[in-house]
């Protein structure tokens, strides 16, 4: 009888250790869901790379290319898995989907983006003509406005930069002969009033580029005005490959990807791209008591030139 009692206290006392145990076992911790984060959708809808990380309408770094190796086969894991899909961004709504196809955190100068394929019943993704994506959760619907500007809006738009130049002392010459990488109208707001985003220069002499970046907002006596501009005069010495055709290709312009309303108040902030020679530089405005104001930049490290 004691020999009995013994063995039962063995196995009562067995069961009780290994209770814990098994309790772990069916309760595994759940993964942490990944971040809010917007990506800018690029090389004609084929590649996405990561803007920053959303949270209360503001935006925050996320995880470089100039990172640890470690931070960037996380990022990977959490975003990257194929066939993952987000939101693609294209006038402010959502319009299809970004679905992720590959990616490689060891491949060198390209560590941190990822390869996709989208779909858009409305989007035609090519050269200057980029979006975002996102797995955060609008409150607000997006106009869906993105369209070319009306040759009205066109001929108002190049008088104000022919004016910008004068101001910033560019020769009237070279401001004759306007070129640029993208004029787009949008909807911020949802109000019916077109904003014109543009991409604008000059060609101060052989080798210098007089370059104009601008959010152009249309005012209550119908005309429009700068809200926010960039200048800058590039020249050739200044130029890492040491040839000014590359700036006419793109490098250091500042292009619109699209407009996501980050912080749900009805006005959608701009986003924005800036090729360089080492990487990607991204910049975000909003608008604030009329003016828009950059509330973002950041950048994600590609390799050495």
């Amino acid at each position: 009888m004691k020999m009995l009692k013994k063995s039962l206290a063995l196995v009562f006392g067995a069961a009780l250790a290994a209770a814990p145990a098994f309790a772990q076992r069916q309760k595994p911790k759940p993964a942490a869901k990944p971040k809010p984060v917007v990506f800018a959708v690029m090389n004609d809808g084929a590649v996405v790379e990561p803007i920053g990380y959303l949270d209360n309408g503001k935006i925050s770094t996320a995880v470089d290319g100039a990172s640890e190796a470690q931070k960037i086969a996380a990022f990977h894991k959490a975003y990257y898995r194929p066939g993952t899909s987000y939101q693609l961004i294209f006038g402010g709504t959502a319009s299809g989907t970004a679905t992720i196809k590959s990616s490689d955190p060891k491949m060198e100068c390209t560590a941190n983006t990822a390869s996709i394929v989208y779909s858009s019943p409305k989007a035609k993704l090519k050269g200057n003509v980029m979006a975002l994506a996102t797995n955060f959760a609008a409150k607000t619907k997006g106009s869906g406005v993105r369209r070319l500007p009306t040759a009205a809006e066109r001929f108002e738009i190049e008088a104000l930069v022919r004016a910008e130049y004068a101001a910033q002392k560019v020769g009237s010459s070279a401001a004759k002969v306007l070129k640029y990488h993208n004029l787009t109208a949008l909807d911020v707001d949802a109000d019916g009033i077109a904003e014109l985003v543009g991409t604008f220069w000059a060609d101060v002499s052989p080798t210098s580029r007089a370059l104009l970046f601008f959010i152009a907002d249309k005012g209550s006596d119908g005309k429009f005005a700068f809200g926010f501009t960039d200048f800058r005069v590039i020249d050739q010495k200044d130029v890492m490959s040491g040839e000014i055709a590359t700036v006419d290709e793109g490098v250091y312009h500042e292009r619109l990807l699209d407009v996501l309303d980050i912080n749900n108040d009805g006005s959608a902030e701009v986003f924005t791209y800036i090729q360089s020679f080492e990487g990607a530089g991204f910049n975000a405005y909003r608008r604030e008591q009329g003016k828009w104001v950059n509330i973002y930049e950041g950048s994600n490290y590609h390799c050495g030139y």
